[in-house]
């Protein structure tokens, strides 16, 4: 080894050592404070003695008050209807796929939680589908039989008009009145009066199961799609009393196509082919994600299904086809309890471009607000924890701004009787027509709410029905448009109108105007040619 490499392992090696005597030197004079600290050295105990946090005075953080409190705030409020005093029973704590019990109109207020359902079943899958399956027939029948004390279910049409497509229009009014009454003696009734004597033929319409809830699709669609159908629940409406399905699709910016699902109901499967060099790259891919397969509350995969099948979920047109609807029906998402929840018909997305208001109950004001949220919550009955165990899709605000591009596209049907003001053309319109646009826009009063060219105010409205019956009562809902309004049965936010001369009763019963039966029967004609 040479002289340069010893010298240099010594000094390596010297610098070695006293790197470490320093570390020693170190640690060893933090142990010595850290001890000396520690012991009662004079002049140090005060120093340490207040070291730990204690409440402060009530100076620096003032007590919190209890909440106030008004003792007799139970008053005579207009809509205020204690439970248990008159019209209101406390709606029951009843478990998934009980059967209705009667007037559930009635049920009100409060169940012990908000979220309906339990994350975990407590009885498996198979013996689910076994007892759910056996009663589907019972709550079928029942139902039926709910219906036909109600309405006549005949099928009756109104002679030489059809939907746009060709289905026959339902004729009414099917609602069975009481005791023989005319709609004529009724109306010269009061609300007390109707209310007292249980006469009012338009009570609220239940879900068939409503202690389950949920979509139910119609049976002209299950026929076709059986992957739809449930085995807890049937629709009950009859077909004749529902929108043509699949109905037509128009377009705002193509009004020289007409129909451009050429016949069919646009789904995954086809709407490449079918709307392919007719919409922006935007708006395409818009329709991809409306016919996208997303879990909901009872189509999914997971054990508290109601589908025998595990299912990828439902689509926004699986609801409304072709941007309409096939009548499916749901309860509205935001309401507790189970049972004091609305049945809601499937509104048609014909003229979101011109709406405000979206949501029968919920009056969100954007399309894509509705949209987001309807996926996010609503399709899981506004219980966040199911949807995040049933595999929601939360939609990025890009994806629901491409929807709502072409949602604004649905357009209405075509009225080749009205002008460009919404008014009916003289030389186009019957007599009949035009006594009954006359009697829209005059004595009847509709236009109040329903104003041309769409017939909608974009409102909200309580119509106070309560008045006519032992119920809860229904509160504000929104103004929907009357355009296109013969292809959109049944009427009212929860169908229990089932014909255009259901509707016309209803609201001269409820608003109070007196029309006579021509006036009726004129009224009807007219809003047939919207």
């Amino acid at each position: 080894m040479s002289t340069n490499s010893t010298t240099f392992i010594t000094m390596t090696s010297r610098m070695r050592r006293v790197f470490i005597t320093g570390i020693l030197l170190i640690a060893g004079s933090g142990f010595g404070m850290a001890f000396a600290a520690d012991q009662e050295i004079p002049g140090n105990k005060d120093k340490f003695k207040n070291w730990k946090a204690e409440p402060g005075p009530e100076l620096l953080v003032p007590p919190i008050g209890p909440p106030a409190v008004v003792k007799d705030w139970q008053r005579a409020y207009p809509q205020y209807q204690p439970v248990g005093k008159g019209d209101i029973e406390e709606a029951p704590d009843a478990k998934p796929g009980t059967p209705n019990p009667r007037a559930i109109h009635t049920f009100g207020g409060r169940t012990p939680s908000s979220f309906v359902f339990d994350l975990s079943p407590k009885d498996p899958l198979e013996k689910v589908i076994e007892g759910e399956s056996e009663q589907r027939s019972k709550i079928k029948t029942q139902q039926r039989q709910l219906l036909e004390e109600r309405y006549d279910l005949s099928p009756q049409f109104v002679e030489g008009v059809t939907m746009t497509r060709g289905k026959p229009v339902p004729k009414g009014p099917t609602a069975r009145l009481q005791q023989g009454l005319t709609f004529d003696q009724m109306a010269q009734m009061s609300p007390e009066d109707i209310k007292a004597k249980d006469l009012f033929p338009y009570l609220p319409l239940p879900h068939p199961l409503h202690s389950t809830g949920g979509m139910v699709f119609p049976s002209m669609m299950t026929d076709i799609h059986p992957e739809r159908e449930r085995f807890d629940v049937l629709h009950d409406v009859p077909d004749h009393f529902l929108p043509e399905f699949p109905p037509p699709l128009f377009l705002t910016s193509r009004p020289d196509l007409g129909d451009v699902s050429q016949g069919q109901e646009i789904t995954n499967e086809n709407f490449y082919a079918l709307l392919d060099g007719i919409l922006s790259p935007v708006q395409f891919d818009g329709v991809r994600l409306l016919v996208e397969k997303i879990p909901q509350q009872q189509f999914n995969a997971t054990d508290d299904r109601k589908t025998l099948s595990p299912s990828r979920g439902v689509s926004c047109f699986d609801c409304h086809v072709n941007g309409h609807t096939n009548g499916a029906i749901h309860l509205n998402p935001d309401t507790r309890p189970q049972f004091s929840r609305f049945r809601i018909e499937t509104p048609t997305l014909r003229g979101v471009n011109i709406q405000n208001v979206f949501g029968s109950k919920r009056a969100l004001t954007s399309v894509e607000d509705f949209t987001e949220f309807e996926n996010r919550s609503a399709y899981f009955d506004h219980d966040l924890a199911t949807a995040e165990k049933k595999g929601r899709r939360d939609l990025t605000r890009t994806e629901v701004m491409k929807m709502a591009q072409f949602q604004k596209l649905v357009d209405f049907p075509p009225a080749p009787k009205l002008d460009l003001f919404g008014r009916l053309d003289p030389q186009k319109a019957s007599e009949e027509e035009l006594r009954g646009e006359a009697l829209f826009f005059g004595k009847a009063k509709c236009v109040a709410c329903h104003t041309a060219p769409y017939f909608t105010d974009n409102l909200m409205h309580d119509l106070r029905v309560e008045r006519f019956y032992h119920g809860r009562a229904e509160g504000s809902i929104k103004t929907f448009p009357l355009r296109g309004i013969k292809d959109s049965p049944p009427y009212l936010h929860d169908g229990r109108l089932l014909t255009l001369e259901d509707t016309v009763e209803f609201f001269a019963l409820v608003t109070g105007v007196q029309l006579t039966q021509e006036e009726k029967a004129a009224l009807s004609t007219y809003l047939r040619t919207l």
